[in-house]
């Protein structure tokens, strides 16, 4: 069975501070948090990514962490 594909979100690297946190609902959970991961380092921040489920929606919770 195939899976549609996850949306494109932006990313709000620019406008938060360390602690900051966002949630993005995905169907593929690993392959967001590669893209994501990647993503911060092209910003220069680091961020760590925890896959969750929040409010019954499987996705990645990213914290800004410097």
């Amino acid at each position: 069975m195939d899976l549609p594909n996850d949306p494109d979100f932006f990313l709000p690297f620019s406008g938060m501070v360390v602690g900051d946190s966002f949630f993005i609902p995905c169907i593929r959970p690993a392959e967001k948090m590669f893209n994501i991961e990647n993503a911060a380092k092209s910003e220069k921040v680091r961020v760590k990514c925890y896959i969750v489920r929040e409010s019954g929606y499987l996705g990645i919770r990213v914290w800004r962490t410097r």
